[in-house]
């Protein structure tokens, strides 16, 4: 229970530093880089990067990643949210005065596990699965991480919340793909009697097209920045 209770401690102490480190700038930011409906581009560009070389045989693709993110949002929120029950630093009476909130925003009572973290990596894993490309890789995982951190410097989410959700959505994303790997040889003529075949199978199957999909990262995320600068020269 000492450790346990060290662990706790530590964990409140890094969120504090963490969520110290914050301006107007990185605010604005932050607030537009957590909203679902800002990478809307992302996730219309990831499928159609599966539609289009699979045609609507990319569906089953599709629907496991749905799969993967309902399980994630679900799991994350109803088991250990509900579950555990560790208050979030924006409702802990310890910590809600001391923590940097943006435009007020508390979050809901809980907060372990880290919903936004547990989605945000285990589509980046079941995606570097999918394409098996180091680049896409970087770019993907560089964007959920950006995504989990934020809801540090928001002041929603203690570094353990987001460290619980990035073990949880890798996890799922493992478990997801491997179940897709049964499946996905029915609707697409790749060679599976070898696994490591099929998997260089499946990330051949969508040739250089997902490229784009980190060049749509690129795209957001500048335009996100230069959003926060013209929305700070407004406010100020």
């Amino acid at each position: 229970m000492e450790f346990l209770q060290s662990l706790i401690e530590l964990d409140k102490e890094l969120l504090l530093f963490l969520n110290s480190f914050n301006n107007g700038y990185w605010d604005n930011f932050f607030w537009m880089f957590t909203s679902k409906e800002v990478w809307i581009p992302l996730y219309l560009t990831l499928a159609y990067v599966i539609f289009k070389k699979h045609g609507l045989r990319g569906l089953v693709t599709v629907l496991f990643i749905g799969l993967l993110i309902t399980l994630c949002d679900q799991i994350s929120t109803n088991v250990f949210k509900h579950g555990i029950e560790r208050l979030r630093p924006s409702r802990d009476e310890d910590l809600k005065y001391l923590v940097h909130l943006i435009n007020g925003k508390r979050g809901g009572m809980y907060g372990f596990v880290s919903s936004h973290s547990t989605n945000s990596f285990g589509l980046a894993l079941f995606t570097s699965l999918l394409f098996r490309n180091r680049t896409y890789s970087i770019f993907i995982f560089s964007w959920a991480a950006i995504n989990a951190y934020s809801r540090v410097y928001s002041g929603v989410h203690y570094p353990g919340d987001i460290i619980g959700g990035m073990l949880l959505g890798l996890l799922l994303a493992r478990i997801v793909y491997g179940i897709y790997l049964r499946v996905i040889p029915r609707f697409i003529v790749i060679s599976h009697h070898n696994k490591r075949l099929l998997k260089a199978g499946i990330a051949e199957s969508f040739s250089t097209d997902y490229r784009m999909i980190y060049f749509a990262i690129i795209i957001m995320t500048g335009t996100l920045l230069t959003a926060a600068k013209v929305m700070l020269k407004i406010t100020g």
